[in-house]
């Protein structure tokens, strides 16, 4: 399992965002306080940001853990963003993949990242895949889980669907091919924040006075206005306003929900 974070609002610099609060992202890479699956984050970070007139986001993306990048640090000290999406990821099997592999996923004005696991990976999304153009398959990334799901959003949003109808119509898709996975979607366009709670935590800081919207696994503080996300919803976030609507579950996936988060708490 993975950790992920997403911020929209006035461009603040990374290192405030990721670094600098007691349980931020970097501190999540090795010691997270709300992870379910897997300990350690380190195999592999990455941050991406839209900077002020260009349309497409920078990312800085590595293959071993973000304690370890001194680079990182030097950046994030410097970097001032209004749209950030970073991951940690968890230690997974060996693969050639590195960097390729680590979040965020990038196309045109969209940022994106997995938090989880899908079930009976590879075979389990064999058919989804085969719904794919060859050169969208052959353009992916890396050679996991991740890349695909992110390649079945792609899809989608290439099609002109909005990032809400996207993100839950390929959850849905996936979750009926590989019930039991766990599909915590997150993506930005610069703009806005579009994300889902499937299978693992999920909560939002609404920041006071209108000073942006952090979309995270989990909170980077104690800050009592944190809230968690339900399970199986869909959530929408600008700097001013968060919506969350509830997603509906396949059967399949229902009758695969672990009963450890079909009730969970806030």
């Amino acid at each position: 399992m993975c950790r992920h974070f997403a911020y929209v609002g006035p461009p603040k610099p990374l290192g405030e965002l990721l670094v600098r609060p007691p349980h931020s992202l970097y501190v999540q890479s090795w010691a997270p306080r709300h992870q379910r699956y897997g300990t350690v984050n380190a195999d592999g970070f990455g941050v991406g940001w839209h900077a002020d007139g260009d349309p497409l986001p920078a990312r800085y993306r590595r293959s071993g853990p973000v304690w370890g990048d001194l680079s990182f640090a030097d950046l994030a000290r410097v970097v001032r963003s209004g749209t950030v999406l970073a991951a940690v990821r968890d230690a997974t099997l060996p693969g050639a993949d590195g960097e390729a592999a680590a979040a965020p996923f990038a196309y045109g004005p969209w940022l994106f990242s997995h938090n989880g696991a899908v079930a009976g990976w590879p075979d389990s999304l064999a058919v989804p895949a085969r719904s794919l153009p060859a050169d969208e398959l052959l353009g992916l990334e890396a050679r996991c889980d991740s890349a695909l799901v992110w390649a079945l959003l792609l899809h989608r949003l290439r099609a002109g669907d909005e990032p809400p109808q996207a993100l839950a119509d390929t959850v849905a898709e996936v979750a009926a091919a590989a019930p039991g996975s766990r599909l915590n979607l997150l993506v930005t366009d610069g703009t806005t924040i579009t994300a889902t709670a499937w299978g693992d935590t999920l909560w939002y800081l609404a920041l006071p006075g209108g000073d942006g919207t952090v979309v995270a696994s989990e909170p980077y503080d104690d800050d009592p206005r944190w809230r968690r996300v339900p399970d199986r919803t869909l959530l929408t976030a600008s700097r001013t306003d968060v919506s969350l609507t509830p997603l509906k579950e396949p059967e399949a996936a229902r009758r695969a929900r672990p009963d450890d988060v079909k009730e969970p708490t806030a």
